[in-house]
């Protein structure tokens, strides 16, 4: 990032949520490059940038997608880069209807299930070979009733079997590459660069004023900053966090990012690219190694029942036989993971144990989880670093579910909210819950801090780095991997000698770390099993150097692909500290970061389509004719001695079908998809669509929320009506969530230090002068902020850093709410959630929650205790006209058909 030219942090305060990243802003800044801010609020990272936008939360892709519309009609686009290296001159097929032309859905929904059949959306001659490669049709069965049904009160939009974008991992879709059509001189009519030319013309600086409260002036500003720096000799970096993933277009917002960068040139070079600000904790590993219903190690998609019989069957489901590229060894690593985990028991002749892994059935995430729990599906549940009763959206609803379960295991270094939630939860003042009622058996497990264990963390810019512990942690506080180790190790003592076939995968499981003198797992050793080695052979029990040294066939093993390497020739490569003043300036001896201790992804792209630098200045990665090699200071994102003028032999697939200006290397094409012709659950190009509670009605079409969104019609569950619905006015002002640099996401480690809750002792809202006048609110008092789902209370903040919006003739106020504060009885400061405001409504592609942008009234005074709460949010439901179907239904209705998912065109 120190080498951009400009930065734009959009969905992000990165000086407050990311301080030590957000040093390379401040040297990029001081090195000359423009720093620019999109933000609802003014923060500290709006106070050392450039230039400040504010924007009105939930409506980005306006924003960005008018950015796009700007390079494309005024030719300021990377020409020879998005030739070569796009899908830009691919054509789409025929059967593709723009979101446009069916008034806010693409081709191939299906209105009953809000679904979509995305097979219009392939390349012409596609079709066929995208169903047959195993597109899934999530509404086959219309009457299949999915996971959490809520009986006689289901809504028909969730009684679908629900499609899901986690099947296919990290790869994406399984396309082949064969008979693609293609005009390289981008003027075919339905050529995906006149298809983007159409799409986001609509997109323009009067939209973006009547949708985001930008002014023209502002919108042009950013985009000649970004056009400006990028291009041969200069480019700009895209920075984004949670403030774009918690929505229910999140997927969308990052792919016009995306074509941003595309068109502009922007990815793969150094001080370009898309950053995702991965947050704490080691955000980046617990993906890569993952936390994740959906996903095995390296971005492997889970097995499905019905789909993945076998292992063939799986690897079928992620390569296509002709596609290009490095996930056509995607067996290789699936093998190598099977023997990791299951070693000699693991052989050719049980397919390597796949049938050991479980299958999924559906969406198994933690909403569905939570839904599953209120209606006791689930005994027990494991909470580790998490506090689910503060920091989830609905939080009431999570507090409610815990108390269905049979038994609760929390792992925390504190007695956090979700540990207490039976003696001191809001439900028990409202009397939802009674404590003498609560069957939950809870275990708080002490837990080690960062300090207390060696591990390595990942950060965004992915790379591993190691911590070795500096001091034992105190009692019987344990860390996350010597609690697993010895559950493990419980678990299979109970299960020794049973012969039931169900008991087999834990019994097999490969279970023999080294420990200490003190009975501690080595963590090295666990380092080391990720990476993998040899089995056979001569270099039997050696390393492996690479993924790419990988087999099919049972001679390697490795816990996670994209890490081999990171422990090459037995050594901690993620323990190393060189100096940066003793090595180049992209540092490859600090850490190490996958995959291959490469820095920048896809660096190919740094040169030109004849290996050249596309300037001195610029100068990355680069074809040394002398050499016949890759060089340049990094780890070449491509083979090392594949020349630019290298065309694969016909028939060719996998890495030997990558042409030498392929530098796109996992994408099954080789190229930058300005358009995704499958893989998505919710179009094959961003639109713009208003959050799922929002006062403002869609200005491009008459759907107002994404057709495809993930709804849970449940009497638990209600929703604020958004737009020119009846009703809506009852919630006119737009709330947004967001953390402080003193407390640390749902609190369980700040607020129970009294250090930290002295610096934010109170849970607080943020107004402008302009709201606070209107709805009586003064300074350092107290305001009532109310959902359809519950209110809370918070201290009232007036401050100039949040600002009205000026939407054509509608003002439009925002909220601004902290959400580190809990009610729990330990913590040294506490207060109300303001995750408790939040309903649950999520991404179909990847399940996430929509917990940054909601729909509230704000009042002044405290909110009401007791049963009085209950009846308090019950009146403004009532008066909002709120039922079980308000905000559900997947498709709007038009003006002329009454309000009911039951009626019309959904």
């Amino acid at each position: 990032m120190q080498n951009s030219d400009c930065i734009v942090i959009q969905g992000s305060n990165m000086a407050e949520c990311h301080p030590v990243g957000f040093q390379w802003v401040t040297e990029a800044k001081a090195r000359g490059a423009t720093v620019i801010h999109v933000d609802p609020r003014f923060t500290r990272t709006s106070a050392l940038a450039d230039a400040y936008v504010p924007i009105r939360a939930g409506s980005d892709i306006v924003f960005l997608g008018a950015i796009v519309n700007y390079i494309l009609s005024n030719e300021k686009y990377f020409d020879e880069y998005v030739r070569a290296y796009t899908n830009a001159s691919h054509i789409v097929s025929e059967d593709f209807v723009d979101v446009d032309d069916l008034d806010g859905v693409f081709s191939g929904y299906d209105p009953e299930s809000g679904t979509y059949q995305p097979d219009s959306w392939a390349y012409a001659g596609q079709q066929e070979e995208h169903a047959a490669a195993g597109d899934r049709k999530p509404h086959e069965d219309p009457e299949t009733e999915s996971p959490g049904s809520t009986g006689d009160l289901e809504h028909p939009e969730s009684k679908a079997s629900r499609g899901s974008g986690h099947e296919l991992g990290g790869h994406g879709p399984a396309v082949g590459t064969s008979g693609i059509e293609t005009d390289p001189t981008l003027q075919h009519p339905r050529c995906v660069f006149q298809i983007l030319r159409r799409h986001f013309a609509r997109y323009t600086p009067e939209l973006v004023q009547e949708t985001c409260g930008i002014s023209p002036e502002q919108l042009r500003m950013v985009c000649e900053a970004v056009t400006a720096n990028s291009g041969r000799d200069r480019t700009t970096a895209w920075v984004y966090s949670v403030g774009w993933t918690h929505h229910t277009v999140a997927i969308q917002y990052i792919r016009t990012a995306a074509i941003i960068q595309l068109l502009l040139g922007n990815i793969g070079r150094p001080g370009g690219g898309i950053l995702a600000l991965r947050g704490h904790a080691s955000i980046q590993g617990s993906t890569d190694i993952p936390t994740l219903f959906n996903l095995l190690p390296g971005y492997l998609p889970m097995p499905m029942v019905g789909s993945h019989e076998t292992l063939d069957d799986f690897v079928a489901g992620i390569v296509s036989p002709d596609q290009k590229g490095f996930w056509a060894d995607a067996k290789a690593y699936t093998v190598s993971l099977l023997k990791s985990w299951w070693g000699d028991a693991a052989t050719a002749d049980n397919d390597f144990c796949f049938d050991y892994l479980p299958r999924l059935t559906g969406d198994h995430g933690t909403y569905q989880t939570v839904m599953d729990m209120l209606e006791d599906k689930i005994d027990g549940y494991f909470l580790l670093g998490q506090n689910p009763a503060v920091g989830s959206a609905h939080a009431k609803m999570q507090r409610l579910a815990l108390s269905h379960l049979q038994w609760l295991v929390v792992r925390d270094l504190n007695l956090i909210e979700s540990a207490t939630f039976f003696k001191d939860a809001p439900e028990i003042d409202t009397g939802e819950l009674k404590t003498a009622d609560i069957g939950t058996e809870v275990f708080v497990l002490p837990a080690a801090a960062h300090t207390e264990k060696s591990g390595s963390f990942t950060q965004t810019q992915r790379m591993l780095q190691w911590h070795h512990k500096a001091v034992e942690p105190p009692g019987d506080c344990l860390s996350d991997l010597q609690f697993m180790f010895l559950l493990g190790k419980k678990i299979k003592q109970r299960l020794a000698g049973s012969d039931d076939d169900r008991d087999r995968p834990l019994l097999d499981l490969t279970w023999d770390y080294p420990t200490d003198a003190a009975g501690e797992v080595d963590a090295e050793a666990v380092l080391a099993e990720i990476n993998g080695s040899h089995l056979t052979g001569e270099q039997a029990g050696q390393p492996l150097s690479s993924y790419t040294e990988m087999a099919e066939d049972g001679t390697t093993s490795g816990g996670c692909w994209i890490y081999t390497g990171v422990y090459a020739d037995g050594v901690n490569q993620a323990a190393r500290r060189r100096p940066g003043s003793e090595q180049s300036w992209v540092a490859p001896e600090w850490g190490w970061a996958w995959p291959s201790n490469r820095r920048i992804l896809y660096n190919r792209a740094s040169a030109d389509p004849d290996g050249r630098p596309w300037s001195d200045r610029k100068a990355y990665v680069v074809w040394d004719q002398d050499q016949q090699r890759w060089t340049g200071p990094d780890v070449p994102d491509f083979e090392a001695d594949k020349a630019p003028s290298y065309r694969p032999p016909e028939g060719s697939s996998g890495v030997a079908a990558l042409a030498g200006d392929d530098p796109f290397i996992m994408q099954a094409d080789g190229k930058g998809w300005l358009y995704a012709p499958t893989g998505l659950l919710d179009g094959p190009l961003p639109s713009h669509y208003e959050p799922q509670e929002s006062p403002v009605p869609n200005r491009l079409y008459r759907q107002q929320a994404n057709p495809a969104r993930q709804t849970f019609p449940r009497p638990d569950n209600l929703q604020n009506p958004s737009g020119d619905a009846p009703g809506a006015d009852v919630y006119p002002y737009v709330f947004t969530t967001y953390r402080l640099t003193e407390h640390h996401t749902a609190g369980g480690m700040s607020r129970f230090q009294p250090y930290l809750a002295e610096l934010q002792p109170e849970f607080f809202c943020e107004v402008s002068p302009q709201l606070a006048a209107e709805r009586g609110l003064e300074q350092l008092g107290w305001a009532t902020i109310v959902s359809a789902r519950t209110a809370i209370e918070a201290r009232v903040l007036i401050t100039e850093r949040i600002r009205p919006l000026q939407l054509g003739d509608r003002t439009v106020h925002q909220v601004g709410l902290p959400y580190h504060w809990g009610v729990g009885d330990q913590a040294v400061v506490s207060g109300d959630s303001a995750n408790d405001l939040f309903g649950v409504t999520l991404d179909p592609n990847v399940h996430i929650q929509e917990s940054k942008v909601a729909s509230c009234d704000i009042r002044p005074g405290r909110r009401p205790r007791g049963p009085q709460l209950l009846a308090f949010v019950a009146d403004y439901r009532r008066r909002a006209g709120i039922t079980l179907d308000t905000g559900q239904a997947h498709r709007t209705p038009p003006p002329d058909v009454a309000d009911s998912p039951a009626k019309g065109d959904r």
